[in-house]
């Protein structure tokens, strides 16, 4: 009997050593930020016009950010990329907007880049609102649209409630982020442990634009699922398109994904047929 409680015991010791290392690495889980020098200069390789912009947030924030622009734009695309690396590398993905007719925005989130501040959930909402505004003030917000890639989408969602943008296009986006942390740590009472709850569902249902989702059939990292039920949500303006055989990582060299894109941004009767004040 006393072997059964000592196991018991022990079980429970390592059990609970999980979860507290769980709750103190989870940053270094989920971010996997680069900075860069103060002294880096961004090139534009294919010579579009662009602006590197400081957002000076006042809770001692400082945002660095790109701003793209092309002669005669549609509109601006607010793009929120994913947890990894800076505005650097995931700036290259301007052309897939610039080509086909908008100017492009990006934010480095807190420690990313060159932004300083210290990263938690809400700080990144107030952050990425204040962003938001500073592009509102040089664009009318129906020529604004909100982008979000993998964890990007969470913000992007967050922020498409907040205001009345264009429209808001989900890429590769997760129900929230306790149900993808869960899938990775089943075992783990995630519901309590984790930091960033970004519960991208609630957000949708305050959205008021035309909202389309673009997700790979084959995506491991965030399974499909996650915008079959984010779509759930607002049955009445949105649309989901699956990209096949799409994984998480190669939907921008797949033809299928900027069919898909092209559709949305410059697809008048779709964006009609889903748009609430129609």
């Amino acid at each position: 009997m006393e072997s059964i409680i000592y196991g018991i015991l022990i079980f429970l010791a390592i059990y609970l050593a999980l979860c507290l290392l769980a709750f103190g690495i989870q940053s270094f889980f989920f971010f996997h930020p680069e900075k860069l020098p103060e002294s880096f200069q961004f090139i534009s390789k294919d010579d579009t016009p662009m602006e590197e912009v400081f957002i000076d947030i006042g809770d001692g924030s400082r945002i660095n950010a790109l701003h793209y622009t092309r002669p005669e734009a549609k509109g601006v695309v607010f793009y929120f990329k994913g947890n990894t690396r800076s505005i650097k590398g995931w700036s290259k993905f301007s052309k897939d907007f610039l080509s086909k007719g908008y100017d492009f925005f990006m934010i480095d989130y807190p420690g990313f880049g060159k932004s300083k501040g210290k990263r938690t959930e809400s700080r990144i909402y107030n952050i990425a609102q204040f962003s938001y505004k500073w592009l509102a003030e040089r664009y009318p917000e129906d020529r604004i649209i909100i982008y979000g890639r993998s964890m990007g989408s969470g913000f992007a969602a967050r922020i498409a409630s907040w205001n009345r943008p264009r429209m808001l296009i989900m890429d590769s986006a997760f129900f929230s982020f306790y149900h993808l942390a869960q899938r990775y740590l089943p075992l783990l009472p995630m519901k309590w442990l984790i930091r960033y709850k970004i519960p991208t569902y609630q957000f949708l249902r305050s959205t008021l634009c035309p909202v389309f989702f673009i997700h790979g059939t084959s995506d491991w990292v965030i399974p499909y699922g996650h915008s079959v039920r984010l779509q759930r949500e607002i049955p009445e303006r949105r649309h989901l398109f699956p990209i096949p055989e799409g994984k998480h990582n190669n939907l921008p060299d797949l033809p299928e994904y900027h069919e898909v894109l092209d559709n949305i941004l410059n697809d008048g009767e779709l964006y009609t047929r889903f748009d609430p004040k129609n």
